[in-house]
């Protein structure tokens, strides 16, 4: 049997057990058993302990540290205070509130590096304050998934994390190459609800007049929005000044934040419990996907696939450029029915090599990659943005509106991932600036 059969085989299993509704840790697993006993010989199950154990590496402790900051940036009602500022200054506009939700989920994007944060505290907060001002429900849940998704592209991101740990990529230019990116589509993502408010002034209108707050109260709303702020910029500054590792730097983080919630008062035990048990649960099917993920890129590597798929586009006569354009439509499609982490830990090892073969910089092929794990979290019918709303919106908002609002901010978010393959520069120009 040819290595090509086997490989069609291979990959056909897998996608049939994550079709039939398998957990992606155990359709990875098994594939990759099951291949290895009947290629390899069940003598090679005894060194998959060792593969697994060798993926971990330091960076990976990077990961439980920056979801230990966002779940306490979450439970303290950090959030509160930054709506309640971006209330105050945005409110007066047309569309103010859907701008200042972006707005907020940027900065939490670059507090946190997961998305979840962003998506249901907003979700709680500000859509009850925009649909009760009338804002288009549609407007108003697509402007709070897609400014959660955000958390994906601008550093710290734990996908980041992930990709730089699946391809021994540097952390720090992953880091510094998401921020222009990610500044680009959130400033898109505004300029689209302003565009939009300006035509149709009824879909987002400004509060009203008796409603809106004065300059001293305007700046008394940012007191407690100052120090989460300093942490962010303390936090990427001493990676950028080579002070601390991105790990060193998440601890960082993470008491920066501790001290931020016992300072406001907003930390009490049960918070520090439901935190710590939330932050495990997250930590643990993270480490169980990379171990399935380590398990099956072995086999695919030791049954010779992965030189062969290589081999075979290298000695093509395709373009380079209609190969990476396929790249990112597999990554795309792959969004809608897997989750990123599995994706990053499947794929990574799989494309880079065929990427760095074709001459492409391999940090802006990340950046591009992690681009297209953003667009996953909104695209049905898998994207978990989609259901972290679904999970906390009035029972009038279908999951059809839902599907609906995020259009819009995915089209945005594939521009913005066609900027960035049409100018690299806007990925690897800050990471070639700042990181040696």
């Amino acid at each position: 049997m040819g290595i090509e059969f086997i490989t069609i085989i291979f990959f056909s299993l897998l996608f049939f057990l994550i079709f039939t509704g398998t957990p992606v840790i155990f359709a990875l697993g098994s594939v990759s058993v099951v291949f290895i006993t009947i290629f390899l010989g069940k003598e090679a199950l005894f060194m998959l302990p060792g593969i697994v154990f060798r993926q971990m590496n330091p960076v990976l402790l990077a990961i439980p540290l920056f979801l230990l900051m966002a779940n306490i940036l979450e439970k303290s009602k950090i959030a509160d205070d930054f709506y309640e500022a971006i209330y105050r200054w945005s409110g007066s506009l047309k569309g103010g509130l859907a701008m200042g939700t972006v707005l907020i989920g940027t900065i939490f994007a670059a507090m946190s590096g997961i998305t979840g944060t962003a998506t249901v505290t907003m979700g709680l907060i500000a859509l009850p304050s925009m649909l009760k001002r009338n804002y288009d429900k549609h407007i108003a849940t697509g402007c709070i998934m897609a400014g959660g998704a955000l958390g994906i592209v601008i550093p710290p991101s734990v996908d980041m994390i992930l990709y730089a740990s699946a391809v021994g990529e540097s952390v720090g230019k992953l880091f510094f190459g998401g921020i222009i990116p990610g500044l680009i589509i959130a400033a898109m993502h505004i300029l689209y609800i302003g565009i939009i408010s300006a035509l149709r002034p009824n879909l987002c209108p400004a509060i009203p007049k008796e409603e809106r707050y004065n300059l001293k109260e305007k700046f008394a709303s940012l007191k407690n929005v100052i120090a989460p702020i300093c942490i962010v910029i303390l936090v990427l500054g001493v990676i950028y000044k080579g002070i601390a590792t991105p790990t060193e730097a998440a601890g960082i983080g993470a008491f920066g934040v501790f001290v931020c919630a016992v300072i406001y008062r907003r930390l009490n035990w049960t918070i520090i419990r439901n935190v710590s048990q939330r932050t495990l649960k997250i930590t643990c099917m993270v480490m169980w996907i990379i171990a399935a993920a380590s398990c099956f890129n072995s086999c695919f590597i030791a049954m010779g696939a992965r030189e062969l798929i290589i081999k075979l586009i290298m000695g093509s006569e395709v373009n380079r450029w209609v190969v990476l354009i396929f790249i990112q439509f597999t990554l795309f499609l792959l969004g809608m029915v897997m989750d990123d982490f599995a994706i990053i830990l499947l794929c990574a090892p799989i494309y880079v090599p065929i990427i760095t073969a074709l001459g492409f910089d391999r940090v802006w092929f990340g950046i591009l990659f992690i681009l297209n794990m953003e667009a996953a979290f909104l695209t049905p019918p898998y994207g978990f943005n989609l259901f972290y709303m679904k999970g906390i919106v009035p029972k009038e908002i279908t999951t059809a509106d839902l599907y609906r609002s995020v259009v819009p901010f995915v089209i945005i978010q594939m521009i913005g991932l066609a900027l960035v393959m049409i100018f690299p520069s806007l990925a690897t120009w800050l990471p070639s600036k700042l990181i040696e």
